[in-house]
Order: structure tokens, then C-alpha cells, then sequence
């Protein structure tokens, strides 16, 4: 499903919204709501809005947090997703401490600390494996999560969690796996901006090539599990 906005504080809005109905049901349904966060400017609106506007519209106690992909520095590094995410948002509403998994730990190898997440993940999701909701955004490269173009972690399908180091950014990454995002119960991929519109056009309308665009790997879209928020600038080509 595809939802088109000419204002970007609508897009939030009904991106809010849908977090906080899935949310509820969740929690109706399980007694707890878990979500996977993304990072980087696309849904930092949306968490200002999840705390304050919105914040007395869930049961915060019972929240899982974890990330879908992650750069491979501390939590005080201004470029960890996880920093911003609480700067923005968790810092905000009453979550557990002990129910938000940031994708960091110290004196571990990336390697090391994939395996123990995927540990985390395969105890937190059990029986299924799937998430009630998984947050993304998309680059104006095609790339999703850290499913970056050409990387070996397109045909990574054993694991849920990989980490592996990124050439073209000179550091590591940690992301959630094709296969565990494409369970989840419902994903929302927030994207804006007249930069995106070419990537968005061929993830959305072009011919499969996944190992240009991996935002292709994303299941789900005509089904109504994923929906893509978008504006007029991103979706000029469709």
C-alpha cells in the first residue's frame, strides 16, 4: 500500500497512527507491542510526535524496543541511530529500560554482538519470530535497513541479525535480515523528498534488479502488511 501526502506533518500523523493502532492491537491481542525503529532523518518528526503529542496514547510498559539496522559506533556517537531515537523519543515516554535493545555493546566484535542480538531477538519473538511492527526508511540509493547495494547481506537468509563492513562508509553495520523483516505483522517505510523520487519509482514500478535497489526485498506491499509513506515529491514518478 502506497499513501501519498502533499504535507509531511500529515504523513507523521498518519504514520503515528498506525503505530499507535498496531500498538493497541498487539497489546489487546499479546499483552505487549514489540517494533523495530529506524534511523537517520526520515522518522525523527514521528517520534517527536510519539512523545508528546501522542504520549499518553499507549501503554509504554509494555513496549519492546530494538532497531532494524544500525551504524557500528557508541550510543554517545552522533551518528548512532539509537542516540537520536532516544534524544527524540524514548528519553520521553515511560519504557522500561530493560525492554529497549540498543544495537551497541562495548568491548564486543560486531560479529560477536549479531549473534547475541539474533539470541535476543529469537527470545523475545518467540514462537514466531515476527515483529509487530518494523519502521524504515529508504536512501536515495534504494537501500532499506542496511541492505545497501551490492553487499553480501541481499543473500543473507540463515540469519536474523548480520553484521558486516560497508566499503563505501568505511565502518560496520548491524541489520536486521531480509527474512525476519519480510515476518513482521506490518512495516511502515517513511520516505520523503524529491531525492528519493528515481529510487522510489524503481523499488515501486521498476524492473526487478534487487541488487540496485534492495528496498525491492521488502514483501508485502500489495498485500497491505507494508505501507509506504510517501510525499507528492517522492512519488512524482508514480
Amino acid at each position: 500500500m502506497v499513501k501519498k501526502f502533499n504535507d509531511l506533518g500529515q504523513l507523521n500523523e498518519e504514520a503515528a497512527q498506525l503505530f499507535i493502532q498496531t500498538a493497541r492491537e498487539a497489546i489487546e491481542k499479546n499483552g505487549r507491542f514489540t517494533v523495530a525503529l529506524t534511523g537517520g532523518s526520515s522518522p525523527v518528526e514521528l517520534y517527536k510526535l510519539l512523545a508528546t503529542t501522542y504520549r499518553d496514547a499507549v501503554q509504554w510498559e509494555k513496549v519492546f524496543v530494538f532497531w532494524g539496522d544500525e551504524r557500528w559506533v557508541p550510543l554517545t556517537d552522533d551518528r548512532s541511530n539509537a542516540r537520536m531515537a532516544f534524544e527524540t523519543f524514548l528519553n520521553h515516554v515511560p519504557i522500561p529500560k530493560g525492554q529497549i535493545f540498543p544495537m551497541w555493546a562495548d568491548h564486543k566484535s560486531p560479529a560477536e554482538f549479531a549473534a547475541e542480538y539474533e539470541e535476543i531477538l529469537r527470545s523475545q519473538l518467540q514462537p514466531a519470530g515476527r515483529f509487530d511492527l518494523v519502521l524504515l526508511g529508504m536512501g536515495a540509493d534504494g537501500h532499506t535497513a542496511s541492505w545497501f547495494p551490492n553487499t553480501g547481506v541481499l543473500h543473507e537468509y540463515d540469519k536474523w541479525v548480520a553484521a558486516y563492513f560497508l566499503d563505501a562508509q568505511d565502518m560496520y553495520r548491524i541489520t536486521l535480515t531480509i527474512p525476519l523483516v519480510n515476518q513482521a505483522a506490518k512495516v511502515a517505510v517513511i520516505t520523503y523528498g524529491s531525492g528519493k523520487a528515481e529510487a522510489l519509482y524503481e523499488v515501486l514500478r521498476g524492473k526487478r534488479n534487487t541488487e540496485q535497489y534492495p528496498a525491492q526485498l521488502i514483501d508485502g506491499t500489495e498485500d497491505g502488511r507494508v505501507t509506504w509513506f510517501v510525499d507528492e515529491a517522492a512519488a512524482q514518478r508514480l
